[in-house]
């Protein structure tokens, strides 16, 4: 029986208050007088306990309607109602915001105590209960230049969650038992700080008893084992692409769907042909002659095929050219890439005299200064 105090004064409204009003009373005190405000203040955690209770009883209506016509509201019948719960009742937060007490930071990792004791007091075991999707999965995988250009087909053996076949992923086959998490008192305790919580069990629901476990899968209703698989890589994937296989990720929980399974490629580089994008990029080696006087070489490319490519006379070393539509196809826009060829003029190694006195005449037919402009430029 709570009939010492008066709820109404105690929470400094009148006997004919709203429902908003007794809230927004019990608001303010809350915050004022809350434990985790008031570390090691005992008057200030009593009176948060019977503000508390004030606003159980004020906040529901037919408690209120108890409460003023005969002065006090007895929770006898309720707790005989409620097998185990030793008579306490929690105290529903979940319209309180203490931002502004934990001077704006989230408490625990969630959007504040609004979202702690929402965790606690609404809807837990009601999630805990109801289907969910299977993780995904990531695998990486190497494959070679050409077959990231061309496609391929890669095998891999992938372990993954499946459904237990015994139970038919329920995580039960039937009967029930004694509850392992509350023992069979429907309830569980949940902390933080140093407040202590009393809620329904999210294992039973508050029943006690829970579903005898699967012997196979030990009441998960999946098991791990491996798989093997062909993943098809579509031609033109890049480093890092990742391909996507539905439904190959880890089982759902309770009949929820699948994950999917994702490969990510790890090409290993070639050593002639550099690939940026859907361009490829190529350096090829050329004469002097080759360079000075202009001419026509044949350059590789990912077709196969050689294509031809025309060098005009004075190319310096560093020049590039591009071949259209020579680079790797597009998986976006069907569309190739180009090729760009830069050319490296190689200086030819002379050891005979006579090589020597062509240059030597060479350079008296041509007198210019490479460096005249930079020194001029100075």
């Amino acid at each position: 029986m709570a009939g010492k105090d008066d709820f109404y004064q105690m929470l400094g409204v009148n006997r004919k208050a709203s429902a908003e009003e007794i809230r927004k009373a019990y608001k303010r005190l809350a915050r004022k007088y809350h434990p985790d405000v008031n570390p090691g203040d005992k008057s200030a955690e009593e009176r948060f306990k019977k503000i508390s209770e004030a606003n159980e009883v004020l906040s529901d209506a037919k408690k209120r309607q108890t409460y003023d016509r005969q002065g006090y509201y007895s929770d006898a019948e309720a707790r005989a109602g409620e097998a185990g719960s030793g008579g306490r009742r929690p105290v529903d937060f979940s319209g309180f915001d203490f931002s502004d007490v934990t001077g704006g930071e989230p408490t625990a990792g969630t959007g504040g105590f609004r979202d702690v004791f929402s965790q606690f007091f609404r809807g837990g075991a009601a999630r805990e209960q109801q289907p969910a999707q299977g993780s995904d999965l990531e695998y990486n995988v190497n494959i070679g230049f050409w077959d990231a250009i061309r496609g391929t087909i890669v095998r891999l053996n992938v372990m993954r969650q499946t459904v237990c076949g015994a139970c038919r992923g329920k995580g039960t086959t039937g009967g029930e038992i004694t509850c392992p998490e509350c023992k069979g008192s429907g309830h569980s305790i949940k902390m933080m700080g140093n407040m202590r919580f009393e809620v329904t069990c999210p294992r039973c629901q508050g029943r006690g008893h829970a579903p005898t476990p699967c012997s196979v899968c030990g009441g998960e209703g999946r098991l791990s084992e491996p798989e093997s698989m062909e993943v098809r890589i579509p031609a033109g994937v890049q480093d890092g692409f990742r391909v996507r296989v539905a439904g190959k990720g880890n089982a759902g929980a309770r009949g929820g769907p699948r994950g999917d399974l994702y490969i990510i490629t790890k090409v290993v580089p070639h050593r002639f042909f550099e690939r940026k994008g859907d361009d490829i990029y190529t350096t090829i080696p050329v004469t002097v002659t080759e360079a000075t006087l202009g001419a026509k070489i044949e350059v590789p490319t990912i077709d196969g095929p050689r294509a031809l490519l025309k060098i005009p006379p004075g190319t310096p070393s560093g020049q590039k050219f591009r071949l259209r539509e020579k680079g790797v196809t597009s998986l976006k826009t069907g569309q190739r890439g180009d090729q760009y060829v830069e050319v490296s003029v190689q200086v030819p190694k002379v050891a005979d005299e006579r090589s020597k006195e062509i240059l030597r005449e060479l350079a008296l037919l041509n007198p210019q200064d490479p460096r005249e402009e930079l020194y001029r430029q100075l």
